[in-house]
């Protein structure tokens, strides 16, 4: 009996994963898994398989931007759309890189054995902002540094710790979230590190929050367009796009989605790119609606190739 429902699953499990790996490959029509996407003009960048792809903001056009057996990450456009800043481990250790947004060789940026991971450019484009905890001595907390795109040693900002961080378009500001996010392990977490997220004024140091319900939520993806913030909260259940107007205090929900989470949203150019349930959207503020994009990925996945494929019928050693 136990040999008869063990047949019976396997063969539902084949009859449910042979459809989404037929012909040795994924839906080049509309492909999932997509992470950590960017956007800036006309143009979307993300993370699939390990690997950087550019395309068209309406998803067309897809090119891969890198092909290295390591993981590359974080894609960054830089403030006039030439150049992507992302992390990429090259060499065995997770650095800096940049490349031209038309692709090419990536230059490496740092050189510590710590990991760094990119978050921003500076407004002006002459260095790229990551995070770090090469200087933390418990390795408990990530810092902000900046490299400079010409290439040189980092500097550390003066702001004591700091997890997600994007500058505010005249470089005055910075909206940052001091810690890590402890509810990707825990979904709902509200415990004393919940994600929060403070605007940090350079001139005079001063820090303001953003405003939160009672009982903590989690705060994070914080994006500057214009003079308000937009990013990513949990505060009425499943993550949404939120906005924050500093000069008002008021905080407005702009997306209302009960199923699926926002796992990971970028600004550029008055547009905010996100992934949903494994697919891209494009946030429009002026709009107030959200458009998903059909995004078709075609590429050689060693890991949905049959065993034994590369034989080609000759046989093996």
């Amino acid at each position: 009996m136990k040999k008869i429902i063990f047949n019976v699953l396997v063969l539902t499990v084949i009859s449910i994963v042979t459809p989404l790996f037929a012909g040795n490959g994924i839906d080049i029509n509309d492909t999932r898994m997509l992470q950590t996407p960017a956007v800036r003009g006309n143009h979307i960048a993300f993370e699939y398989a390990g690997d950087l792809w550019t395309a068209d903001i309406n998803g067309k056009n897809v090119r891969r931007l890198t092909s290295h057996e390591g993981v590359e990450s974080n894609p960054v456009f830089s403030p006039d759309g030439k150049w992507i800043a992302f992390s990429g481990e090259y060499d065995g250790n997770t650095d800096v890189y940049i490349v031209s947004a038309d692709g090419g060789v990536p230059k490496r940026l740092t050189w510590h054995p710590e990991v760094d991971t990119v978050r921003d450019f500076t407004p002006d484009g002459s260095a790229v902002l990551f995070i770090s905890r090469r200087d933390s001595f418990t390795r408990r907390y990530y810092q902000l540094f900046t490299v400079p795109v010409t290439g040189g040693f980092p500097t550390r900002l003066e702001i004591p710790n700091a997890f997600k961080a994007a500058y505010s378009p005249d470089g005055k500001q910075m909206a940052y979230t001091p810690l890590g996010e402890p509810f990707r392990q825990w979904k709902h977490y509200r415990g004393g590190t919940a994600s929060r997220i403070w605007l940090y004024t350079f001139g005079d140091r001063s820090v303001v929050q953003v405003p939160q319900p009672e009982g903590r939520c989690n705060d994070t993806d914080p994006m500057w367009m214009g003079k308000k913030i937009y990013f990513c909260s949990d505060r009425e259940g499943e993550f949404n796009l939120f906005s924050f107007d500093p000069v008002s205090g008021e905080v407005t929900q702009l997306t209302r989605y009960t199923d699926y989470p926002i796992l990971s949203a970028s600004a550029g150019n008055g547009k905010i790119v996100f992934e949903r349930a494994g697919y891209l959207f494009i946030f429009d503020p002026a709009a107030g609606s959200a458009e998903k994009l059909t995004v078709g990925v075609a590429a050689d996945l060693e890991e949905v190739r049959r065993e034994g494929q590369g034989a080609q019928g000759r046989g093996s050693c």
